[in-house]
């Protein structure tokens, strides 16, 4: 009952929804006081109120928006508790004297003061904000200076409400014993602290404390692209869901051959993203993205379908590649949209094979194998246990933007699979990952995972009280304790590293301050192992976990594990390099033969049916190797989706990055040289949106001559133009992990 409440209130826990109760309860029991009238009543509910409040807004709890958008926001709520007061006073037959009076003055004064605080802040906040956000680019040509404290910025209008405090307690404290200097004072002290929150704020709107004009900022970055040159760019776009998409490429980013830069558009993904010593460069707007200069971009590679590539597809003088974000059999891994780049580069030749009977409109010769060079930190399997008792993971991919039961197990088969591992004749330990997607667009999806989830818990809470358990967590209390000491100790140096200058900057001086530090790089990598190493060390070998978040990362779930079992997605194909037995479930109901004919991942795999009676084939292949039928099959399937082992990956990657190069290279050659003295229209550099230009029309003779002259004569409207376009350019159905 409880669970199906939290659901329905949308909360994440208990005591959110406890806070939630209390805070509904609270106000008509505040209105009940006031008509009593009882003044200590009133003062009870009154500080409920305020404590439920404050607690979901901390929490940043889902309440908080619902009642906003019931016309139930913060400032409302402060209101009807403040109106609630003068009730109060009237009901005591206070409203002729003094008491009501400097209430209902106090309240008014307070309530204009929140004018002034609000058009500072919002004006602050607009003002520091800069067209790009940057990290590891040399902003010096443009002077950034630091940012307000975020005490005075960071949630601010609450701070500001809740000032209200001293006046209402003094006029409670006044009404209930007859001594009115109570009321004077809290009224005073509250108007006092309001007026110094706004003094406070007030000198942060000087031009010195402000941000560079976006013309300024855009200019210097358009300096540092002309002295980095960069050629090849990794371009993402999405939601604040979908940053582990550009994260898997970073890695590959710093070891490409070239000059690497990556162009981000959302601002919320910024602080998603990993450590990386590459340039980021984040434009939000699709006018300023337009007018960079990355005319000496030669690759542009894509890892998702998303409507706001059109914004950099239309620049001729690279090539756009569509890499993707993982391979699997699912359809989005064959969009018809994919068409639209110069070539696509899959992970083998089973993703070639796939487009070709998916026959989207891409043609075969524009399709090139670069392998994942993601997986060289997957371990492969040696035919032994890890532990004493086999690890199994639980993987399952989200349930899709469509109703398709086939996109994830979790609905059917979910709690199936966990049950038959659980009663598995032989002890298994069972580490359950769900997608990060998991639930944000089905409830029954996120009702399974929140299922899936007590079951373990609970299954872990029982096997900590077998005999068997207990002794061996004896006899490994210490070691497991020194992990839990190391992962607080690697967690407290980690967060440090993670704070580049001043705590509490904003995205304006980090902007600023983020610059590349080898030396931080190389300290945060061999924290990060040596977190990872703790982490699985800080619990026994027996314990089920579910891991959630970016750390540990699924690819160390996968060399903790013996198995897996997961569904249709890249997730299967990223195992597959293991060599270790898998499993995927036929949610769908197709039947082991067509569901292994119609996903390429499933050939060499146990095949599960929605109630996952066949675990024990793969739990049998896991426990002896002699009983591993499918083990041939796993190294054949290995080549065939992912590619050969020689050369590598990363070698592979690069060579396509060279060749692509040359292509562009040519091309623009042959342009320019089509063009030859021909005087070619070039627009003026577009002004951003408050009017502003964006830089004087000073397009470099290079890129002149390397770009088409129906590329170049662009029409003043075409910013509309593509917005428009992008509009009607839909969304990747986002391929699996």
């Amino acid at each position: 009952m409880i669970s199906q409440a939290i659901r329905l209130a949308r909360v994440g826990s208990r005591s959110e929804l406890a806070a939630a109760l209390l805070m509904g309860l609270g106000y008509p029991c505040v209105m009940l006081a006031a008509l009593i009238p009882n003044v200590w009543f009133f003062a009870a509910a009154a500080a409920v109120t305020y404590l439920a409040d404050r607690y979901l807004h901390h929490r940043g709890s889902y309440v908080i928006n619902r009642l906003g958008r019931v016309r139930a926001g913060l400032s409302i709520r402060f209101l009807l508790r403040q109106l609630m007061v003068i009730l109060l006073l009237a009901r005591l037959d206070l409203s002729e004297g003094p008491l009501f009076y400097t209430a209902a003055a106090c309240f008014l004064l307070f309530f204009a003061l929140q004018i002034p605080h609000g058009a500072l802040t919002t004006l602050i906040r607009l003002r520091r904000t800069m067209p790009v956000i940057t990290r590891n680019v040399d902003l010096n040509a443009v002077r950034i200076p630091d940012a307000p404290p975020s005490a005075l910025l960071r949630r601010s209008g609450e701070k500001m409400l809740h000032l209200d405090i001293p006046a209402v307690a003094g006029i409670l404290i006044a009404a209930g014993t007859g001594e009115n200097a109570a009321a004077y004072a809290g009224a005073a002290l509250t108007l006092l602290l309001a007026l110094l929150y706004v003094a406070a704020l007030a000198p942060y709107l000087r031009r010195s404390r402000l941000a560079p004009r976006p013309a300024a900022v855009l200019k210097a970055v358009d300096t540092w692209l002309s002295e980095y040159q960069p050629t090849v760019v990794l371009y993402f776009s999405g939601s604040n869901e979908s940053a582990y998409q550009g994260n898997m490429w970073l890695e590959t980013m710093a070891r490409i051959e070239g000059r690497p830069l990556i162009i981000m558009r959302e601002r919320g993904l910024v602080p998603q993203l990993a450590e990386t010593s590459v340039p980021v460069i984040c434009v939000p707007a699709g006018t300023h993205l337009m007018n960079l200069d990355l005319s000496t971009v030669r690759v542009c590679l894509y890892p998702a379908n998303v409507g706001k590539n059109i914004h950099i597809l239309r620049v001729p003088t690279m090539k756009h590649v569509f890499i993707g974000h993982g391979d699997s059999d699912k359809l989005a891994s064959v969009n018809p949209y994919s068409k639209v780049y110069d070539e696509v580069w899959t992970a083998g030749r089973a993703g070639r094979d796939r487009y070709a009977l998916a026959d989207v409109g891409v043609r075969d010769e524009d399709i090139v194998e670069v392998g994942r060079p993601q997986l060289e930190s997957i371990e492969s399997g040696t035919g032994a246990l890890r532990n004493p008792i086999p690890t199994v993971l639980y993987a399952p991919t989200w349930e899709g933007w469509d109703d398709n039961p086939g996109n994830t197990s979790l609905l059917l088969a979910g709690e199936n699979i966990v049950r038959g591992l659980l009663t598995a004749d032989e002890p298994v330990r069972i580490v359950y990952k769900p997608h990060p997607f998991t639930g944000i667009r089905n409830a029954r999806a996120k009702a399974a995972d929140a299922r899936i989830r007590a079951m373990l818990e609970k299954a872990a809470a029982e096997r900590a009280a077998e005999p068997r358990w207990v002794r061996e967590a004896e006899r490994t209390a210490a070691d497991r304790s020194a992990a839990e000491a190391e992962l607080v100790t690697i967690g407290a140096r980690l967060a440090e590293l993670a704070v580049v200058g001043r705590p509490g900057a904003d995205e304006a001086e980090e902007s600023r301050v983020s610059l590349a530090d080898p030396a931080r790089e190389a300290e945060t990598a061999r924290l990060r192992a040596a977190w990872n190493d703790a982490y699985w060390r800080s619990f026994g070998w027996w314990e089920h976990r579910t891991v959630t978040g970016p750390q540990p990362r699924l690819y160390d779930c996968f060399n903790e594990s013996d198995a897996m079992v997961s569904d249709i997605s890249s997730v299967v194909s990223d195992f597959i390099a293991s060599g270790k037995p898998y499993a995927v479930t036929d949610s769908a109901g197709l039947g082991a033969e067509e569901f292994r004919r119609q996903n390429t991942a499933v050939r060499a795999a146990v095949v599960l049916s929605n109630g996952a009676g066949e675990l024990g084939e793969l739990l049998a292949a896991v426990a002896d190797p002699a009983a591993d039928t499918l083990a041939g099959a796993r190294r054949e399937l290995k080549t065939y989706l992912l590619g050969p082992d020689e050369p590598t990956s990363m070698e592979r990657f690069n060579a396509a990055v060279r060749a692509l190069a040359a292509k562009a290279e040519a091309r623009n050659a042959g342009v320019a040289q089509r063009i030859g003295d021909q005087a070619v229209a070039v627009p003026d550099r577009e002004a951003d949106s408050s009017g502003v230009g964006t830089g004087e029309p000073e397009a470099t003779a290079a890129a002149v001559a390397t770009a088409d002259p129906d590329a170049v004569a662009v029409p003043g409207g075409e910013a509309e133009a593509v917005e428009a376009a992008e509009a009607a350019v839909a969304p990747e159905a986002t391929t699996a992990r």
